[in-house]
């Protein structure tokens, strides 16, 4: 199962933005909505290409009101997200499943909320999460360009 991860912009309430709106009402209806972070929605769907897709339909609304639009998919990484362009990559065969750790963003979680990323380029491990005390932290695989 492939899980999509919207996190909202601070100055708005993500959900209820989403769910106001007839359009990406109608888009989420089909899907049961869960919330892992402060001001985020979370969604699962069947497949990487089904997330694409959605994140497709809901673009006019990602672009005004989700700070981050993450991608989970199992197949490429358990543990890690990737970020919607490099999802996107992966889908259409611009990058493989190999070539999608080599950057990533890693976010500290605090009280609920996602905080500033720290960029890394993986050269083997990575370096604990150092910008602030948090209490876990959230590994996203960006493409060189996000980067």
């Amino acid at each position: 199962m492939t899980q999509v991860c919207i996190v909202g912009s601070p100055e708005v309430e993500l959900r209820y933005e989403l769910l106001s709106r007839d359009t990406a009402r109608e888009a989420l209806s089909t899907y049961r909505l869960h919330k892992p972070y402060a001001n985020s929605i979370a969604i699962d769907t069947i497949s990487l290409g089904a997330a694409v897709s959605l994140m497709n339909d809901l673009n006019w609304y990602l672009v005004r009101f989700a700070q981050l639009t993450l991608v989970n998919e199992p197949s490429v990484a358990e543990d890690e997200w990737l970020s919607r362009k490099l999802a996107r990559a992966i889908r259409d065969g611009a990058v493989s499943r190999e070539q999608s750790a080599a950057f990533v963003h890693i976010y500290g979680v605090k009280d609920g909320q996602l905080t500033e990323p720290l960029a890394v380029e993986r050269d083997g491990t990575l370096p604990d999460y150092d910008l602030a005390e948090v209490e876990e932290t959230v590994i996203v695989r960006v493409t060189e360009a996000e980067f």
